[in-house]
């Protein structure tokens, strides 16, 4: 969260696997009701609704401005940055992100979408809140991981932001993005997911639950079997090749490049890439994207800001 002038600019990475703030992250899911549902810890009452928040699992969507969803969990997430400070009312600046190469085309669409409603009231975990929509600046993902920091890169280096939906691909020099070797395309982590539950029944009559599969592509392991752990990182370990095997093909050179990972293929490669990590960095602050989106808008609006006066 930062400030500007009376108003509080608040970050949101709304992904595919999970919503992320600059303080917070909860999971990609929201379930509705008509009536008030047995468990309460996490449920969004708005517009006579009744929202569970973090349940489910949200299906790829290229066009997020097309399901309501996502305007609800952003609702949760400014209220969990607001209840940092003790806030239940606020001016809001909403900054967000898209794709690389989807921003041009679809940032006006998300942006009428998240400011579609100037004046908001709500709950959230049994607390009201009213906050006032003054402004949504959406911004590329990926370039927003290492904004802050594209001062200290020099030479050559890429960006790579594996989420649970897309992953996107930006080379720089000297820090500075270049516009025509920016690169989105529909490879993901849940697509490793699927791939190990179905490979996982074929060779063993059996099924195997996704919060395993999560625990050993975010650690390396798991509490179970040998032999299924030996599975799951064969076709963990394909899949990291096949990253590779895609950035090469965006112009990657593992000995001259430096190669910045965000998002959750981070975890994947520091566990399954057999090749040389030598000079990939890896950005493991979950939160980043939205911390990028937040400096990123401070700093448009403030040069704005200094323009007009």
């Amino acid at each position: 969260m930062k400030r500007f002038k009376d108003k509080i600019i608040i970050g949101i990475d709304h992904g595919y696997g999970n919503i992320k703030t600059a303080n917070h992250c909860f999971l990609t899911g929201v379930t509705a009701h008509d009536s008030e549902p047995l468990f309460t810890k996490d449920m969004l009452v708005y517009d006579g609704k009744y929202y569970l928040i973090g349940e489910g699992h949200k299906e790829f969507l290229p066009e997020k401005q097309n399901d309501e969803d996502y305007y609800i969990l952003t609702l949760a997430a400014i209220a969990t940055e607001l209840a940092n400070e003790g806030l239940i009312e606020a001016d809001i600046i909403i900054a967000a992100g898209l794709p690389l190469t989807w921003t041009s085309g679809q940032k006006s669409a998300f942006a009428a979408y998240l400011s579609k409603n100037k004046e908001i009231d709500f709950t959230f975990r049994n607390v009201e809140y009213h906050i006032r929509v003054c402004d949504v600046r959406i911004y590329p993902q990926g370039y927003s991981a290492v904004v802050s920091i594209k001062s200290t890169l020099k030479g050559l280096s890429m960006v790579a932001d594996i989420g649970n939906g897309t992953m996107n691909t930006l080379y720089l020099v000297n820090g500075r993005p270049q516009s025509g070797k920016m690169f989105t395309e529909k490879f993901d982590t849940y697509q490793c997911t699927l791939a190990i539950r179905e490979n996982f029944m074929r060779k063993t009559r059996r099924e195997l639950n996704d919060y395993i599969i999560d625990e050993v592509l975010r650690t390396g392991t798991a509490d179970i079997p040998d032999s299924d752990l030996e599975i799951i990182t064969a076709i963990a370990e394909e899949y990291v090749a096949e990253i590779f095997r895609r950035l090469r093909e965006h112009g990657y050179d593992e000995s001259t490049i430096n190669l910045y990972v965000c998002g959750g293929g981070g975890c994947l490669i520091k566990h399954f890439y057999r090749g040389n990590l030598d000079r990939v960095k890896f950005i493991d602050d979950i939160c980043a994207a939205a911390k990028g989106y937040e400096y990123l808008a401070d700093v448009y609006l403030r040069a704005e800001a200094k323009n007009e006066g």
